[in-house]
């Protein structure tokens, strides 16, 4: 089992509901990379942007082939999310990608009702972890990360990771929450955020990040387009959880998903 997950987080400046368009971006990006990883993250609707005219551009499976090829190519894991179609209803979805081809999928628990994203996407039900290389990974999209007992370490999981689209306007919050949900869990906390403007003209800066259990920075990414680079170390993690059983002590009560 190994100890070591070795991550790439891709800071991206997204084309606007140009599914094509993003996978060949993306095909350069991979390309750059300067490291053999175990692991590489791309921002929340990694092929669109955060549109809500699904219309037309929403996967139905291309993209995905896509993640699975390049995941066997690479012989790494590939994760982030995508507009998706499935029996004529729309989600956006998270793929963990593993370079064997399996899939873990995760639907957006909390859609973003600013937006409007509730009123176009289903939302998901339940938890979603994706196990790769030893460690126990919870999956999270956006707007997930303001609601904490969704994400409560219940479950013993290693590291959580939020893809998003989140705002310059709110990225103080983006950047303050990613640290309260690696404290409060004890986990390695993975945020990875999109550059640029989208095609309602919001900002974003990035500030994609990974943060340990105690909160430390272990990468973290300016406003530019960018990939960082972070080691999670799983005897670490518990080295601080078994000094440091804060977990031990959470009040007991049972989340109630409709």
């Amino acid at each position: 089992m190994s100890q070591t997950l070795e991550l790439a987080a891709i800071q991206a400046n997204l084309v606007w509901e140009d599914p094509a368009a993003n996978r060949t971006y993306f095909d350069q990006k991979l390309a750059e990379i300067k490291k053999d990883v175990d692991l590489i993250v791309l921002p929340e609707m990694f092929a669109t942007g955060f549109s809500m005219n699904p219309d037309g551009i929403a996967d139905e499976g291309e993209t995905l082939n896509w993640m699975k090829s390049k995941a066997t190519d690479l012989n790494t894991a590939i994760a982030g999310s995508l507009m998706v179609k499935e029996n004529e209803l729309y989600y956006n979805r998270f793929y963990f990608v593993t370079p064997d081809g399996s899939v873990t999928l995760y639907n957006k628990r909390h859609t973003f009702t600013l937006a409007g994203e509730d009123q176009v996407y289903e939302k998901g039900t339940q938890q979603v972890f994706a196990v790769y290389k030893g460690f126990k990974i919870l999956l999270q999209v956006c707007y997930d990360l303001r609601f904490p007992v969704f994400a409560r370490n219940t479950s013993a999981y290693d590291a959580v990771i939020y893809v998003a689209n989140w705002p310059k306007k709110r990225v103080f919050a983006w950047d303050i929450l990613l640290k309260a949900r690696a404290v409060e869990n004890m986990c390695y906390c993975i945020g990875v955020n999109r550059m640029g403007l989208d095609g309602n003209t919001y900002e974003y800066n990035g500030f994609s990040g990974v943060y340990d259990s105690l909160g430390a920075t272990l990468a973290f990414a300016e406003a530019k387009e960018t990939t960082i680079y972070a080691t999670l170390d799983k005897s670490h993690l518990e080295q601080t959880r078994n000094q440091l059983n804060f977990l031990a002590d959470q009040d007991r009560f049972t989340l109630e998903l409709e």
